[in-house]
């Protein structure tokens, strides 16, 4: 299973969202999108979902915490207690045996991160 995670400011455009899973590899593929359970609900992101045709899995940021990733954010860490929100995010929901294919990849205008894990299942 593919997963694309984001991480995003709150103002994110369906333009940077799509800027940065195609900085990330694209949408080939994906089972699922995944973010932090408070910004599921974006209505940028529920319109890339829909055209990709996949679901957005929701993350609680409990699950996130703890969470080894790569990339590595100050704010993220102090927040969430995981490096980068959009790795977390799809290694979560990959599931226990996901390894990430594309680390975080950042739009253009930097409101948008996407990272892509590759895994069984949650």
């Amino acid at each position: 299973m593919k997963v694309a995670g984001f991480g995003f400011r709150r103002d994110v455009t369906l333009a940077s969202l799509r800027d940065a899973l195609r900085a990330a590899g694209g949408p080939e593929g994906l089972a699922a999108m995944a973010t932090v359970s408070d910004k599921a609900d974006a209505e940028p992101l529920k319109q890339l979902a829909r055209e990709c045709g996949v679901p957005i899995k929701a993350v609680p940021a409990e699950m996130l915490a703890g969470i080894a990733t790569p990339s590595q954010s100050d704010l993220v860490m102090e927040k969430f207690r995981t490096g980068s929100v959009a790795e977390a995010a799809a290694l979560a929901v990959a599931g226990p045996r996901a390894r990430l294919i594309a680390t975080r990849a950042v739009s253009q205008d930097r409101a948008a991160t996407a990272a892509i894990a590759e895994g069984d299942g949650a």
